[in-house]
């Protein structure tokens, strides 16, 4: 078997992360409109994605492994693309793996920064949230009275209100 099929589905993983990082774009600009039905939409695109890259990779494990047969290495050795790439002995095919193994690792770099600030946008979102909450209802204060110390500490708590983070 040649190098061939591995080629292709590193360009078809390649194809499922750049969909992944547009659909990263159109979260981060739910995410910043506060549009929930499309942020729950793009969520379902991208849980479509994930599953199909799971696929992907899975195939890419076992077409990596045919092809290191093909040339006569019998164990299943977890080898990258570099190491790879040196067992192909057609320049073509060593040049093509060479640069989808690039396009690849910028694709999958630019979509974790994408992922990271979708994260902080999240984040900062839940803490105005969280900070808007407090205005309306307000921070819990201590007793203006005075409290014995050994009679425990009294649990202050926002009345109707819970804590996801805790």
């Amino acid at each position: 078997m040649s190098v061939t099929s591995l080629i292709e589905l590193l360009e078809r993983l390649d194809d499922s992360h750049r969909q992944m990082l547009d659909l990263a774009a159109s979260k981060k600009q739910a995410i910043m409109t506060n549009n929930i039905d499309q942020l729950t939409e793009i969520l379902t695109k991208e849980s479509r994605l994930m599953k199909l890259s799971g696929q992907l990779e899975k195939e890419r494990e076992q077409a990596a492994y045919t092809f290191l047969q093909s040339v006569g290495i019998r164990s299943n050795l977890q080898l990258n693309l570099t190491e790879l790439s040196r067992l192909v002995f057609d320049p073509d095919d060593k040049a093509r793996l060479l640069h989808i193994q690039g396009q690849l690792a910028d694709t999958l770099s630019r979509l974790k920064k994408a992922n990271e600030l979708n994260q902080r946008l999240i984040e900062q979102s839940l803490d105005f949230i969280d900070y808007s909450l407090d205005l309306l209802v307000g921070r819990p204060s201590q007793e203006v009275t005075y409290q014995h110390p050994a009679s425990g500490p009294v649990a202050l708590k926002r009345p109707g209100l819970f804590d996801a983070r805790g």
